[in-house]
């Protein structure tokens, strides 16, 4: 095994996140990265950490899982929740980010650090030696994932995932939307475009026999629950969505205080204010499909689509069987792993597997024990339940409060339960801080 450096193979969220830590531990990092000379469907900027989603990271609050994830990464140092709080733009509670401004500061923050050397280059095949993490992402390159599959000794996991549109703001009618937050719950950021039952029916029934890509041979109808196209979730029934992405419940008419039918939501994408994605309208509809049938949403009649929605596979491990709780190989300890592929669900939680791989992988490079984060955190609850294996069929999982340790006490109050636990997480995160001198 070398003694002058760590590889860390891809500079999405995950690969940064690692990269960064491991960098913070004074060791050298090959950082691998094919862009710009390659590309994966979903992406297209030269940046590194490319949101490609969404630009929502999701709740900030503590009474939200998400939240606490956050703030355990920010009194850890994460590079990526660094940048994201640099970034943002307003969201109500959530936290969402300038997309290109995000990228470009994780992009400037790795290429600035000494220790950090880059390499624009396809990675195809993995070291029996050096101490490496994988963090290619769902897209991970055929070449690549062939390489994986042969080291696991099994063929990697799939399942599909989609991207909403994004409209821009000057083509919106705000004479039909309207701004608020749910519940008034902070500044009125979400544009929201109100339908009556007979508007709701007419556009239902429009998406449901919408044209769809047609899936390559290779592909099934696999979808994760928490990203599924907003097409397929309305098959599953009339009033589904109108209790999903679309309910209307907390957005009542500014003027009668009425509750409306169904209400599509709009969420600023960038810090100029220009431009806004439509919250839980990923989909796979073709292209124009999805502007003859979402131009028919109140509001959106003359929607003009920065970018229409997309369609691609997302790949991930089998990892209850292959990694331990630190997102390393059992098999072969000196490789690990980060990021979606490991079958954690979102942007936060990738970049919690880079920082529990990027520290762990330093701290075996030094010769130290594994930092194992307790299951009373949201870090260490993430990485226990992808290590894992259960009686279910593994599939990927967001962060939440049921993979968290339980209080051993009972508090009727879901709110003041999720604050307890919250507050708890974080004493223990500031007891480690404190033990590792960060």
């Amino acid at each position: 095994m070398n003694n002058k450096y760590i590889n860390v193979i891809g500079a999405g969220l995950a690969g940064c996140e690692a990269a960064w830590q491991i960098a913070r531990q004074g060791i050298k990092v090959r950082l691998f990265e094919m862009k710009p000379h390659k590309k994966t469907p979903a992406h297209h900027s030269d940046t590194f950490a490319e949101l490609v989603c969404s630009n929502s990271l999701r709740s900030d609050m503590l009474e939200n899982a998400s939240g606490l994830l956050k703030q355990e990464l920010r009194l850890l140092g994460s590079l990526i929740m660094a940048c994201a709080d640099e970034t943002r733009v307003p969201a109500g509670s959530a936290l969402a980010v300038g997309r290109k401004e995000f990228s470009q500061a994780v992009t400037d923050r790795i290429k600035s650090n000494p220790l950090i050397e880059i390499i624009h280059d396809e990675v195809t095949s993995l070291s029996n030696n050096d101490i490496t993490i994988v963090a290619t992402g769902p897209l991970t390159s055929d070449k690549l994932a062939n390489e994986i599959s042969a080291v696991i000794g099994e063929e990697s996991l799939y399942f599909f995932d989609a991207a909403a549109p994004i409209v821009r703001l000057d083509s919106i009618d705000m004479s039909i939307a309207f701004k608020a937050s749910r519940y008034n719950k902070g500044e009125a950021d979400y544009i929201n475009c109100p339908m009556n039952k007979e508007e709701y029916e007419a556009f239902y029934e429009a998406l449901i026999n919408a044209e769809t890509v047609q899936l390559k041979e290779f592909e099934d109808n696999k979808v994760f629950e928490g990203c599924m196209p907003i097409e397929t979730m309305a098959k599953r029934g009339k009033d589904t969505i109108r209790f999903g992405p679309l309910k209307p419940v907390g957005l009542p008419d500014p003027e009668t205080g009425k509750e409306y039918y169904a209400v599509v939501q709009l969420r600023q994408d960038d810090k100029a204010a220009s431009l806004y994605n439509m919250v839980g309208f990923q989909t796979h509809l073709k292209w124009g499909e999805q502007k003859r049938v979402f131009s028919m949403i109140p509001g959106l009649k003359n929607a003009e689509f920065e970018r229409y929605g997309v369609m691609h596979r997302n790949t991930f491990l089998n990892s209850p069987v292959l990694l331990d709780s630190v997102y390393r190989l059992k098999k072969q300890p000196n490789l690990f792993f980060a990021g979606q592929m490991t079958g954690v669900e979102g942007y936060i939680e990738s970049a919690s597997s880079g920082f529990v791989a990027g520290v762990n992988a330093a701290r075996q490079f030094n010769g130290l024990s594994d930092l194992i984060f307790p299951g009373n955190t949201a870090i260490g609850a993430l990485a226990r339940y992808i290590s894992s294996p259960g009686t279910t069929r593994f599939q990927p999982m967001n962060v939440n409060f049921g993979i968290i340790d339980s209080l051993g006490e009972r508090i009727r109050n879901k709110k003041e339960r999720y604050q307890a636990i919250s507050k708890r997480a974080l004493n223990t995160i500031e007891n480690i801080r404190r033990s590792l001198d960060i």
